[in-house]
């Protein structure tokens, strides 16, 4: 809590997210296909989240050299439309820069250099994170002069709750010029 009250409070509003030029960089991890969920946890992806090891979370952590920091939610291959219901690749891992060697037990994905719009939530999780999710397709995309580049959508979680009931998290979306 300390980190957001020294900064004044100030309320990330999905209208005003961050905009990043990356160099291409590559995801690891353990990927698995898991059915698009709108709406609270993923069952399956909590599943195979909860499937690793300790130390491999921590050998993860251990590997990632690059933006953005720490373990990462990675969904890719989604439907263009978000049906629910439809399969997408979720990838539990770290951004590696482009010449870092991946372990061969890791999957990777190879991420082309890019610009991307970085949206920071913190609250309830994942509510606070699914709203602002949603809220990228409804207010900021219309209103604003980029559309959705092909690419992962990365949510880096910056601090959590010990139960994770919250949490503060920045969500990556691959952009470029509408």
């Amino acid at each position: 809590m300390s980190e957001l009250g020294h900064r004044g409070r100030r309320r990330e509003h999905p209208h005003g997210p961050r905009l990043v030029d990356r160099p291409a960089f590559r995801l690891v991890g353990h990927a698995t296909r898991v059915p698009l969920i709108h709406q609270g946890i993923n069952p399956h992806i909590q599943q195979h989240i909860t499937a690793l090891p300790q130390e491999e979370h921590l050998r993860l952590k251990a590997l990632g050299d690059t933006e953005p920091g720490g373990l990462l939610q990675v969904s890719d291959d989604l439907d263009p439309d978000g049906t629910e219901g439809s399969e997408l690749t979720y990838l539990h891992g770290v951004a590696v820069s482009r010449d870092t060697p991946a372990p061969d037990d890791l999957d990777a994905i190879e991420v082309p250099a890019g610009r991307w719009a970085v949206f920071r939530t913190a609250g309830p999780h994942p509510q606070a994170l699914q709203t602002t999710w949603a809220a990228t397709a409804t207010e900021w995309f219309p209103s604003n002069p980029w559309r959705l580049r092909p690419g992962p959508s990365i949510v880096a979680v910056l601090e959590r709750a010990d139960d994770f009931s919250t949490a503060t998290c920045e969500l990556w979306l691959p952009v470029e010029p509408a």
